[in-house]
């Protein structure tokens, strides 16, 4: 991959994918193509393969996709398993048949692993036990894709990528209560406590699962890195990108209100549901390979706050 390679970066506007664009041009790309959902329907794949023929990209970063919190899970299951499944089929299948494309990376997540998977989580341990109930279609979805890249590349010698990462955050994140992850959720339900003079924030859940946090600059220079120096055949299936580093709610929540200084208190919700109770990735084959996060949990915190503030607070 050279500095005017033509790049395509599906979902450009989301969390990962603006990272991963500012990443590019920080390092010196300029031949990036992307396209809004409005003038590209990533669903439909007659608009998906003429704009592969028309473009001819020859690296394909895949972010585009439908995300959410557990509310939004457990509310649209339709909507995920349709909508993420259309978007990477159709993405998949055009950049094998363009001829152009010399290596595609799919991103994936944590969520296709076992609920009650060995900790941490090797990437040999997919489809080992049942998946967490709450986001079983999306992660479906992102299981069929991965498969679809390593079949592939089995059967007509692509180079597909797939990497997993863990629960990522940053700028550009969704911040919206009803269909949000756990840390943007956190952060403005913390800020807006304190905003409101509310001397109470109350929280899902019992505070006691643990989660790793990946601060999506960090899963942007892993896929530059990974897209430059590294090929299907070294990892296999899949790789996972992360810490290695994983906090209860509890102390997250902590973090947050130290970060934003609110000094109120915390109640938990334990009607609401906690997912699974555990997940963190071994990390052990990207650090093999060469790669290793760099932002500490509290740090990548402050600037996602600062963007928040600035952007939606």
């Amino acid at each position: 991959m050279n500095k005017n390679s033509k790049i395509y970066v599906a979902g450009h506007r989301g969390l990962v994918g603006s990272a991963i664009i500012k990443s590019l041009e920080k390092e010196g790309f300029t031949n990036l193509i992307y396209r809004t959902s409005s003038e590209l329907d990533l669903r439909k794949q007659f608009e998906v393969e003429a704009f592969f023929n028309k473009e001819k990209p020859e690296y394909v970063f895949l972010a585009a996709a439908y995300v959410g919190g557990i509310q939004a899970n457990n509310n649209f299951p339709a909507k995920f398993i349709y909508n993420n499944l259309m978007i990477q089929t159709n993405i998949i299948e055009a950049a094998y048949r363009s001829g152009t494309v010399k290596k595609l990376m799919f991103l994936g997540s944590s969520c296709i692993y076992p609920k009650f998977a060995e900790q941490p989580i090797k990437e040999e341990y997919l489809l080992g036990g049942p998946l967490e109930p709450t986001n079983e279609p999306y992660a479906i979805a992102k299981i069929a894709g991965l498969k679809m890249c390593s079949s592939y590349n089995r059967e007509y010698g692509t180079n597909f990528i797939s990497v997993m990462p863990t629960n990522l955050y940053g700028p550009n994140d969704n911040f919206d209560l009803e269909n949000s992850h756990v840390l943007p959720a956190l952060i403005r339900k913390v800020h807006e406590a304190k905003k409101n003079n509310n001397n109470i924030v109350e929280i899902w859940g019992s505070g006691t699962p643990r989660r790793e946090f990946l601060y999506v600059d960090d899963l942007a220079d892993a896929c530059l890195y990974l897209m430059k120096n590294v090929d299907a055949h070294q990892i296999g299936e899949c790789i996972n990108i992360g810490t290695g580093i994983d906090v209860t709610i509890r102390e997250l929540v902590e973090i947050i209100k130290e970060v934003i200084g609110y000094e109120g208190e915390t109640i938990y919700n334990t009607q609401k549901p906690d997912g699974t109770p555990r997940k963190l990735l071994n990390i052990s084959l990207i650090e093999k390979l060469g790669w290793r996060a760099s932002t500490s949990l509290k740090e990548g915190i402050k600037q996602t706050y600062s963007w928040y503030i600035q952007n939606e607070g």
